[in-house]
């Protein structure tokens, strides 16, 4: 459905409608990438004391890019996409600016991110495991599910859009492989 939620005008937004996608994306993260990211790798610590420093500083530096990966990636799923993460309350319009401009799944390389952070700053190899058993999991979801969706949903906007940018990253200047 597109245009005005009716009422007032279409250039008036109202803080309601607002405020509810904030809230569905604040419950999302918490449950979803949450748990993947921060419950789960916190669980599977074996000892949860950081290492050495050059080890809690890599760490908490990639939590931290992590972090703002995965908030950036939301901010523009709700700004720009009027939706959330979540697929059964996709974004409305297809989300092409941002980090999506070099990577069609930035938040899933964000959640991952954090994952390692975890990994860094605990010295937990489990973690690293993890983060692979959950990166191939991503990719498995992203190929056998989220793709096709997003054709059925976007057609031609995304097939042109997944022509120009990569599944996982961008790497070099010119065009990306289409998948």
């Amino acid at each position: 459905m597109s245009g005005s939620s009716g009422g007032g005008p279409a250039s008036a937004p109202s803080s309601g409608p607002r405020a509810g996608l904030l809230l569905k994306n604040l419950l999302f993260t918490v449950l979803v990438p949450g748990s993947v990211a921060v419950y789960v790798p916190l669980l599977l610590a074996p000892e949860r004391t950081s290492g050495s420093w050059p080890f809690s500083l890599l760490g908490g530096g990639l939590l931290a890019v992590g972090g703002a990966i995965y908030a950036w990636c939301v901010y523009d799923f709700a700004s720009f996409g009027r939706g959330t993460p979540a697929p059964i309350d996709a974004p409305q319009r297809l989300v092409e600016r941002g980090l999506y401009r070099v990577s069609r799944n930035p938040m899933y390389l964000g959640v991952l991110t954090v994952i390692l952070g975890w990994a860094a700053w605990y010295r937990a190899p489990s973690l690293v495991l993890y983060a692979l058993g959950v990166g191939l999991v991503f990719h498995a979801f992203v190929v056998l599910y989220e793709e096709p969706r997003l054709a059925e949903l976007f057609g031609a906007s995304y097939d042109a859009y997944r022509t120009r940018v990569g599944r996982w990253l961008r790497v070099g200047g010119g065009r990306a492989k289409p998948r």
